[in-house]
């Protein structure tokens, strides 16, 4: 290792959201040395704050946006056979409203969404009757018709941590509440000061940095160059509202608004329903973004115009927000932007490859376009492998992605139960579609319900407190109880200091670095 760097790698990469923990995961599985940074948690911003859906974008084919819905449907199945403990199949119910789009563009528009791109797993669209379907009980009588079609649900969290997961696991050093201070180039390399929240410092000299900081990511390019001007973000606040459970059946619900915004209603977390997003122009600290009292009456009262339930803000149980880093068009409305991505790669020495836009079920395909560019600007191209590999706990049956495992999840679950009998089955079931084949880990050598240590609240053990911040970077009770798991929902209200408190008296090593082919001494990775 050179003098005066703590670390020298190929790749650095600035933002531990969705774009950059798929970066990082394929750069690093390519045989690159890899750094990932985050001034925060993992998905602590809008990665965790989705409507938490894999879906094409029924809604953006009226903005002909044809091409980023055919990449999204493509990426939909290929993200459901990668993770199927934390992605499922749903189906959308769209109640037709008098007033608004009619019934033939509709018909048109979802013969569209399920033709863009070829279906294996998920079934294609229908009409329905709304008084003889399941669906149509919950509503208002005025809704008598209607549209059934598919997407895929996901815990976007999740999806996060375990691309990190896999990055460390292939080699990459993870460093976590470590904020990017400083990027400076010299010649053909970067050196960059991380700055983690103790105050200590650790400095970087890469060969290549990637700017993937979501709605920070103009901050980060002032600091590594502050005499270029590129495209401008535009950042749009999105908050959603989650109250106790509207409906009994499995279905998910999608309503169109006179104001052209639609509107979801998801089944969440067994006992309640999620409902959002809303679209505003964000002019303020995407650190503190929150809902405000006008998103939570507007999310209320449309949701009312379709339930026979009033829904009012008093029903709302827990509320987020985040921050979209959208690509700028002054001719659009915020609700009206694109969701696509672009990159803008410096090539002026050491190459810098910014990130714009993008969302959730597009990441993969982004992380290898992204990767591709980095492997041609470092003279080493590599081929892709992500479509073809599961992430950690996806390997239900077998390593390779396969159709039947999202479509046998079911079975594969009763299997575990029968495995374990000894855990109660809601846990079972929970663990499960948490950690997928990973909860053998969790499990390792535990044949009782008390080898899983106290019970710090209800359906939380110590051993997966244990877990969570061995291999998963959990420092906090908001990681462990909100962003890690939705526990946060079910449990008292005490819990959160009550295990923060905990937690700063019992510290422990965290898997905060990878293993193989960087200059430094890694611990063991998860």
């Amino acid at each position: 290792m050179a003098a005066g760097y703590d670390i020298e790698c190929d790749l650095l990469v600035v933002g531990g959201g969705i774009n950059g923990a798929g970066i990082a995961r394929d750069a690093a599985g390519r045989g690159l040395c890899v750094v990932l940074c985050e001034k925060d948690d993992l998905a602590s911003h809008t990665s965790s704050a989705s409507s938490k859906l894999i879906h094409g974008g029924l809604r953006y084919l009226e903005y002909y946006e044809f091409k980023l819905v055919r990449k999204a449907l493509i990426e939909r199945e290929v993200l459901l056979r990668s993770a199927p403990h934390i992605m499922r199949p749903l189906r959308f119910v769209m109640p037709h409203r008098a007033g608004l789009r009619p019934t033939w563009m509709i018909r048109a528009g979802l013969y569209l969404y399920d033709m863009l791109a070829r279906r294996e797993i998920l079934p294609g669209s229908q009409g329905v009757n709304l008084r003889c379907h399941p669906a149509g009980r919950p509503l208002k009588r005025a809704y008598t018709k209607g549209f059934v079609y598919s997407d895929g649900w996901v815990d976007d969290a999740r999806l996060v941590v375990l691309n990190v997961m896999d990055a460390c696991r292939k080699g990459a050093a993870v460093r976590t509440r470590t904020a990017c201070t400083r990027l400076l180039r010299e010649g053909e390399a970067w050196i960059a000061t991380l700055r983690s929240e103790d105050g200590a410092e650790q400095v970087v000299r890469a060969r290549c940095v990637v700017n993937a900081a979501g709605p920070w990511t103009m901050n980060v390019l002032g600091m590594a160059l502050p005499e270029r001007r590129t495209r401008p973000l535009r950042l749009v606040k999105g908050s959603h509202i989650v109250v106790p459970r509207l409906f009994e059946h499995d279905h998910a619900y999608i309503f169109q608004h006179p104001d052209g915004r639609i509107v979801f209603a998801i089944p969440y977390e067994h006992d309640y329903t999620l409902i959002g997003t809303t679209d505003l122009d964000y002019n303020g600290d995407p650190d503190t973004v929150a809902i405000d009292g006008s998103e939570t009456d507007y999310l209320c009262r449309l949701a009312g115009e379709y339930f026979e339930t009033a829904i009012t803000p008093s029903d709302v149980v827990w509320t987020y927000s985040g921050v979209r880093p959208l690509l700028e068009d002054t001719e659009r409305s915020a609700k009206a932007l694109t969701r696509d991505y672009k990159f803008s790669l410096d090539q002026q020495g050491a190459p810098l490859l910014n990130v714009f836009g993008g969302k959730i079920t597009t990441f993969r395909k982004l992380a290898e376009e992204a990767v591709d560019l980095v492997c041609k600007a470092l003279g080493s191209p590599r081929p892709g492998w992500t479509e073809k590999a599961c992430l950690p706990g996806g390997d239900l049956f077998g390593d390779t992605p396969q159709n039947c495992a999202v479509l046998r999840y079911g079975e594969w679950e009763q299997k575990i139960k029968d495995q374990y009998p000894w855990l109660p089955p809601a846990l079972a079931a929970r663990y499960c579609r948490a950690y997928g084949t990973r909860l053998h880990t969790l499990l390792d050598g535990r044949t009782s319900l008390a080898e899983m240590g106290e019970a710090f609240a209800p359906g939380l053990y110590m051993a997966e407190i244990a877990y969570l911040r061995r291999y998963e970077w959990a420092r906090t009770a908001e990681d462990i109880l909100w962003r890690r798991s939705k526990l946060g929902l079910h449990t008292p209200p005490d819990t959160a200091a009550r295990l923060d408190a905990w937690l700063a008296a019992n510290t422990m090593q965290s898997a905060d670095a990878g293993a193989a082919g960087c200059a430094y001494k890694a611990p063991v990775s998860p």
